[in-house]
């Protein structure tokens, strides 16, 4: 029995190691589609347009490819969390952020010049409301600006909510 054992084991490994990527399926979530907002997962470290460090953010592919997920951390030590996915229904991109301040929900997809950009609405937890977008580019360097904006309806304009700079943090690989 224990003879048995052993070679089945061997014969297992012999049959695994032979294996090639190409062998194994697709995933439910390989399509080009799912991959574009790729250049956003990493470990980051944010900052503003000065260089002053905002916060850290990681995100990570989850779900076999279907879900990124955001865990930001502010300097202050507050937190929110994002859901990011793409909808073969819509063939749009979706996010859904939560966070002690708000709920910002919207829909979008890649700009012309390769930018995800995202529009919907940002509802405050005090109850107010509002057109909000997101937008994340890739920059030559290797680097994510991510710029929010937020309409005014008062001045029936839009504003700056937020822009920061992601750089990949390599504190935790030293």
């Amino acid at each position: 029995m224990k003879y048995l054992v052993s070679a089945l084991t061997l014969i297992l490994a012999s049959s695994l190691h032979g294996a090639t990527q190409e062998d194994k399926p697709a995933g439910p979530c390989s399509s080009d589609a799912y991959h574009q907002f790729d250049f956003w997962i990493g470990d980051w470290e944010v900052t503003d347009g000065n260089g002053v460090v905002q916060g850290r953010n990681i995100i990570s592919r989850e779900e076999y490819g279907c879900l990124l997920v955001e865990r930001w951390t502010s300097a202050a030590g507050n937190t929110g969390q994002s859901y990011n996915f793409y909808s073969p229904d819509t063939q749009l991109w979706r996010q859904v952020w939560v966070s002690g301040g708000a709920v910002i929900d919207y829909t979008g997809g890649l700009t012309e010049t390769g930018s995800m950009k995202l529009e919907g609405e940002i509802i405050n937890r005090n109850g107010t409301t509002a057109p909000f977008t997101g937008e994340w580019t890739l920059n030559e360097d290797g680097s994510v600006t991510q710029h929010f904006e937020q309409y005014d309806a008062e001045k029936d304009e839009w504003s700056d909510w937020f822009t920061g700079i992601y750089r990949k943090d390599v504190s935790d690989a030293l």
